[in-house]
């Protein structure tokens, strides 16, 4: 009975601010065609099919981020398995730092 009583009493409003529902249609961007990047046997890195420094990846991966800013392209990363682990790890660290999101690894 005392539970009953005491019920009532103890609630209390809260305030809540909930974000409003609008009719806006969001825009879907078509994503970039994605990046592939292939590392051989020799740790020599390739965009596209294309040779290119290992050093130079991060610069590049940026250029792309800032072109398309908001809707980046998927980073595809092919290694061969006698590939020395350092190259890999220069690639991820230059994915990390220019804020690339989407990352596959390919045979």
């Amino acid at each position: 009975i005392i539970f009953i009583v005491t019920a009532p009493m103890l609630s209390r409003p809260i305030a809540v601010q909930l974000p409003q529902a609008t009719d806006r249609v969001v825009d879907r961007l078509d994503p970039p065609p994605p990046i592939e990047l292939r590392l051989d046997a020799s740790s020599q890195l390739s965009w596209n099919g294309q040779p290119m420094a290992i050093n130079d990846l991060q610069a590049r991966l940026r250029t792309q981020a800032s072109e398309h800013a908001g809707n980046l392209p998927e980073l595809r990363i092919a290694t061969d398995p006698s590939a020395e682990y350092e190259g890999m790890a220069k690639i991820l660290a230059a994915a990390e730092a220019t804020g690339m999101e989407r990352i596959a690894f390919v045979r």
